[in-house]
């Protein structure tokens, strides 16, 4: 289905401290949105971007949650990354002037393109630009690395704490509550990401409930016991 496009302006984005850097004037923002002109709708369920596909542009994720995956060799998919509102998407595509994954939006999301030679050119006229999508690079190496650090060393009960605790850090850098949410993807797709069976993962989540360290409610999780869930987390914090 072909993504509905429309006009947008940065300077008037109310997620442009998340996305974009601090110690942008208002002269400098106005330069960014020349850059910045279209924002697309993406439905749930369709591909903002495909393996293979032609990298031209990083992506401003406006609302909504993604996710993205690679094929295994045995044909199956395995979820690299969630991601949600205020953040950058694409980075992928960087390295060979392809994208090597497939981005899916798991709910109706919008997101601000950003075509890449643009902001490489707007990088060399402001360096803070330039250090931010810097910084943004080196984010995800660091993610990348925790996230192999999970898969080699911790539990299964350690892998899912580590996963709700990073994931409520991040909606509550966006003004969402502490101790609830909406599991925008299934359980199925966490146990993809985690390295972990559909089974455990749902033992896991009973296993919490149980115990009384969480609340579920199909996708709706409270935190009962915040303090319990991070004394089961050994990662640093990768946001």
């Amino acid at each position: 289905m072909k993504a509905e496009v429309f006009k947008v302006a940065c300077s008037s984005c109310n997620l442009r401290e998340l996305c974009m850097p601090v110690g942008f004037d208002q002269k400098d923002m106005h330069k960014l949105d020349e850059i910045v002109t279209v924002r697309k709708k993406i439905k749930q369920g369709d591909l903002l971007f495909e393996n293979g596909e032609i990298f031209t542009s990083l992506y401003a994720i406006r609302t909504g949650f993604f996710k993205t995956s690679v094929a295994s060799e045995d044909g199956r998919e395995q979820v690299t990354g969630f991601q949600m509102a205020g953040e950058i998407i694409g980075l992928d595509g960087i390295v060979n002037d392809r994208h090597t994954c497939n981005a899916l939006a798991l709910e109706d999301a919008e997101v601000c393109v950003m075509p890449f030679d643009h902001i490489e050119d707007l990088s060399r006229e402001f360096p803070v630009l330039q250090k931010h999508v810097h910084k943004i690079m080196s984010r995800e190496i660091v993610r990348e690395h925790g996230m192999m650090m999970l898969l080699g060393n911790m539990s299964a009960e350690e892998r899912l704490a580590n996963f709700l605790v990073n994931l409520v850090q991040r909606l509550f850098a966006r003004g969402q509550s502490q101790s609830e949410f909406i599991l925008r993807m299934s359980r199925e797709e966490i146990g993809s990401y985690l390295g972990l069976k559909l089974e455990t993962v749902s033992r896991t989540f009973s296993k919490y409930s149980e115990e009384g360290i969480i609340e579920v409610k199909q996708k709706h999780i409270k935190i009962l016991k915040p303090d319990s869930l991070k004394q089961l987390v050994k990662l640093p914090n990768c946001n």
